[in-house]
């Protein structure tokens, strides 16, 4: 089978009108149910006069171009998921959404009090994207710090203790850190003392640069293991590693992908696609992905690497804060022949709501 290595305009300029139109025929019968197209069918669905014998010639020339395949001997055929590129690329008209999609969009998202956690409306965000798409719907957005109230230590082991972390909110989030050799029971409730007589509604991020400021200050407050393990703590809460922030991948809708599977080898990659799904060190991948293109961006099959075993296509976008920095994205995991032109005005808009809700600080 040949490959698609020409541009898309190139291959649009040699195909004719009747080849534009078997071609189109048979991707658009292939999203519909993934079934391959026969030349006898074919034949009656063009608008032109065209003989069975006729359709397989323009097949034929197609499967030279690598933008249609035969799965099996004396089958229909299916696009080739270089086919599915040019069909998105050079033939695939994105729609708007209704006033009624726009508003229904909104009515999920929108927070339901004051208080309501981001993670909350990230929940509810990727639980939308999936009802409407019918994929898993996908939200990751970089962990913000919390802006904090309150910190406890709390000795587990002589070198471990549990971190007790207490927001604005008064979502409470533990985390076991590290402790420098010989730090006492004493010298636990310095540090802590210390950092909440510092916190002033600040997140840790902000917290860490203010100690930085006032080394000398901190070192004549606090000894040496207790600065030792305020620092340390620090850079435990803020999450840094390597100078990312971990992400949070919320995704919903997995049982949506199991509809319309066809048989084992469908069930393969479905597993695939679950397990590149639980790879945290990878998820930072997707933010990388949106940011390197403006808008919405569809990967299909091996075209993203995160997911290119399981051949399973992505469309996402970017969403920005008030200082226009990426902070997550939101997008549509689903088989190769998802509704592009349907999802792409789906993800675009939430994307843009998501990002109306990080400017408001939310």
């Amino acid at each position: 089978m040949a490959s698609l290595k020409t541009t898309v305009a190139d291959v649009s300029a040699s195909l004719d009108e009747r080849s534009r139109e078997v071609f189109r025929r048979i991707v658009e019968t292939y999203l519909d149910s993934g079934d391959p197209l026969g030349s006898r069918n074919l034949s009656r669905l063009l608008p032109m006069s065209l003989s069975p014998a006729s359709v397989r010639n323009v097949m034929s020339d197609l499967e030279d171009l690598g933008l249609i395949y035969a799965p099996h001997v004396s089958a229909g055929r299916l696009p080739t998921q270089a086919g599915l590129r040019f069909f998105v690329d050079a033939f695939m008209q994105v729609g708007d959404l209704s006033e009624g999609e726009r508003d229904e969009i909104e009515r999920q998202i929108r927070p339901t009090s004051a208080d309501q956690p981001m993670e909350a409306m990230l929940t509810e965000a990727s639980r939308m994207l999936s009802g409407l798409s019918r994929g898993a719907g996908l939200v990751i957005s970089s962990k913000n710090d919390p802006v904090l109230k309150h910190v406890e230590f709390i000795r587990l082991e002589p070198t471990k203790a549990l971190a007790v972390l207490v927001g604005e909110h008064n979502q409470v989030e533990n985390r076991i850190i590290e402790l420098p050799a010989g730090v006492t029971a004493s010298q636990l409730t310095e540090a802590a003392n210390f950092l909440n007589a510092n916190l002033a509604g600040q997140t840790l991020r902000e917290l860490r640069g203010q100690i930085e400021k006032l080394k000398t200050q901190v070192a004549s407050e606090l000894d040496t293991l207790s600065q030792d393990l305020v620092e340390r703590g620090l850079a435990v809460w803020s999450g840094e590693v390597a100078g990312k922030q971990p992400a949070r991948l919320i995704v919903r809708g997995r049982a949506n992908l199991l509809e319309g599977l066809a048989g084992s080898e469908d069930i393969d990659r479905l597993r695939l696609l679950f397990d590149d799904l639980e790879r945290k060190e990878s998820l930072i991948e997707i933010l990388d992905l949106a940011e390197s293109g403006p808008g919405v961006r569809i990967f299909i099959g091996s075209e993203n690497k995160l997911f290119s075993l399981s051949g399973s296509s992505l469309i996402v976008a970017p969403y920005r804060d008030g200082e226009d920095r990426i902070v997550g994205a939101v997008g549509v995991i689903g088989p190769t022949r998802l509704n592009y032109s349907r999802i792409v005005p789906m993800v675009d808009y939430t994307a843009q709501l998501m990002a109306r809700l990080s400017r408001s600080g939310r």
